[in-house]
């Protein structure tokens, strides 16, 4: 293979600085199953381990030491739902034009770096969606952005996943927000003040603090939810406990949709719909109801939102491949692995050389899973 890639390696990172980019905070935020050395066909399933919740035991002496309870490592499996690529086609003339410019190293490599961007978009909304469409509860009103007058929203939504089990102290947690939201944070007055905020950052430089043990990041791609049209549906249940995910309901009509926030009368939780309404019942985001429902309580669906989102690292887990190529290879002449330097994902490049032209292509292969909608809330704007 000729090294036609290689030679353009280095415009492609000096080009990274001058290419607009969106705000990603969702990749950076999740857990990242790469193989640089392993290739997937959409359709494929990548296996990650995980180790059950162990159970205690009475201490009892003995002058035999216990056998002790076996654990289990269970493997889990995420399914690759997506293989992309961006293509880029260039001919003799091209090369030729660019040269008497700017020069094509460095306008391919804008173009590479825009074919990133694309990629890392799409990357970023299917992870922005799994997580609200399985988060757990929900703080906030809808249509409101967060941090309208303090940061108390901070607290709230970091206690809901604190209730749930999340662990807090580890650097793990990160809450996601859009810019409006981003922009509220930072016009707080206490943030902006050196002495009470411990760091002039987000004044000199507009960079969002850790706040409460949550990392503030921002994305362009936080999503907007469309409420389902039900109404009047009341629990269908007589014998509901606390911790169920499952609620039966009936007497009502329309759709309650994944992603729907509802309330129980006589609770106020709000609770994230992970599995729209179908059969008679729909169900709740882990840890479940946080008190037992009354049979034939009203349950209302609320209003459309913003979903920013408070989550663990080890909620949302990406799988990227490079995409798979026949065996022996297919006709590339050349193909390297490249960091996007803003999202820190690894992209595939390829070249392909044809009659008087010739195409660079950029892919990746990718799947997402929400593992913990325990560890996983929303926080409405």
């Amino acid at each position: 293979m000729a090294n036609v890639l290689t030679n353009l390696a280095a415009d492609i990172y000096k080009a990274a600085d001058v290419v607009g980019r969106e705000l990603v905070g969702f990749i950076p935020a999740s857990t990242i199953n790469a193989d640089g050395s392993e290739r997937v066909a959409k359709g494929d399933t990548v296996r990650a381990s995980f180790t059950r919740e162990a159970s205690a035991v009475d201490v009892a002496e003995s002058m035999t030491i216990p056998e002790g309870t076996d654990q289990t490592v269970d493997s889990k499996t995420l399914s690759i739902s997506k293989s992309r690529a961006v293509q880029i086609p260039y001919t003799g003339e091209d090369v030729r034009h660019l040269n008497n410019g700017i020069g094509f190293e460095t306008v391919y490599g804008d173009q590479l770096v825009q074919a990133m961007r694309t990629l890392s978009n799409e990357i970023e909304v299917d992870l922005a969606t799994e997580a609200y469409q399985n988060a757990s509860r929900a703080f906030g009103t809808a249509g409101t952005t967060p941090f309208g007058s303090n940061f108390g929203d901070v607290a709230e939504i970091r206690q809901i996943l604190v209730d749930n089990g999340m662990p807090s102290n580890d650097g793990q947690c990160s809450l996601i927000m859009n810019s409006v939201a981003g922009t509220n944070l930072r016009q707080l007055a206490t943030l902006q003040s050196v002495s009470d905020a411990g760091s002039s950052d987000l004044l000199r430089q507009g960079v969002l603090l850790d706040l409460q043990g949550l990392a503030m990041r921002e994305s362009a791609q936080v999503q907007s939810h469309t409420k389902g049209t039900g109404t009047s549906y009341l629990v269908n249940d007589a014998s509901s406990a606390i911790g169920d995910t499952s609620i039966a309901a009936d007497g009502g009509s329309g759709t309650i949709l994944k992603g729907d926030i509802i309330t129980i009368n006589g609770d106020s939780n709000k609770y994230c719909v992970n599995t729209a309404l179908s059969g008679g019942s729909f169900s709740i985001g882990k840890t479940g109801l946080r008190s037992a429902a009354a049979d034939n309580a009203a349950i209302s669906v609320g209003n459309s939102y913003t979903a920013n989102i408070a989550m663990h690292r080890r909620a949302l887990e990406l799988a990227v491949r490079a995409p798979a190529v026949p065996e022996g290879g297919d006709t590339a002449d050349d193909a390297i692995l490249v960091q996007d330097p803003h999202s820190g994902m690894v992209f595939e490049v390829r070249m392909y050389k044809g009659y008087r032209k010739a195409m660079i292509e950029v892919a990746v292969a990718w799947g997402v899973k929400a593992w913990k909608p325990d560890f996983i809330a929303t926080l409405l704007g």
